[in-house]
């Protein structure tokens, strides 16, 4: 059995919908919601890692643990890492706080992937792409892999390009596993320029010779929410 923890960033303030940690989805705060989910997926602990005590509040009232970050962090990988320095050799899962559907058996699927590849200090997830032009949107995020299941690259362009017939292409989820040591030390790696021209976070891991373990799940997550008009879908989805 893997052992692992959840720790979900949960920031109040957003461009396109401020408050969204603590948007109504059916009587709950969403990001209650997503701890839920993690919580179903065997993860002990689940912690929201916020900077705002609003949301911090709602947590702990729905019986989950809440640590207050920095406001200043760059990424949510960062925030991530502070709320786990108090953790030692454990697995911790970055689980999005605004995927209130997210399928608990990928949260531990994730986990279990980064256990079972000692070489590797980040593992994720993909699906593959069977839409042209989803293939083709560079909001959607390829990757490729080698023959052990680890990531060679991540992209906004269409990889691998399809010289052929049709390539298997696969996208990418974004949810990640790390180990809590590669937590530490990734704060102090550089970004690197692939990471500045593809705007992915992800490629610094990559640029810096450290291993990324991918599992492959066969259908599309449901969908995130980045907006009120998203929020909405959801709710009929959960109905």
């Amino acid at each position: 059995m893997t052992l692992f923890a959840a720790i979900i960033p949960a920031r109040y303030a957003s461009t396109r919908f401020p408050g969204k940690p603590l948007a109504d989805l059916g009587g709950k705060p969403m990001v209650v919601r997503v701890c839920e989910r993690a919580r179903e997926s065997g993860a002990q602990p689940v912690c929201v890692a916020t900077d705002d005590e609003r949301i911090a509040r709602a947590v702990r009232q729905h019986g989950f643990d809440a640590r207050m970050t920095r406001a200043d962090h760059a990424s949510g990988t960062d925030r991530i890492a502070e709320a786990a320095a108090q953790l030692s050799d454990a697995i911790i899962v970055n689980v999005q706080g605004d995927e209130p559907l997210i399928a608990p058996q990928l949260i531990a699927r994730v986990a279990a992937a980064l256990q079972g590849n000692p070489q590797a200090s980040v593992a994720t997830a993909c699906h593959p792409i069977h839409d042209a032009a989803e293939f083709a949107n560079p909001n959607v995020v390829k990757a490729v892999l080698n023959a052990s299941g680890e990531a060679l690259y991540f992209s906004r362009a269409g990889i691998p390009y399809p010289r052929q017939g049709e390539a298997r292409a696969l996208r990418h989820i974004g949810i990640y596993a790390y180990r809590v040591g590669f937590l530490q030390r990734y704060a102090s790696l550089a970004p690197s320029p692939l990471e500045a021209t593809e705007q992915l976070e992800q490629l610094r891991v990559l640029w810096h010779g450290y291993r990324i373990a991918a599992v492959v799940e066969e259908q599309a997550s449901p969908p995130g929410v980045d907006t009120p008009e998203d929020l909405r879908a959801v709710l009929k989805l959960l109905q």
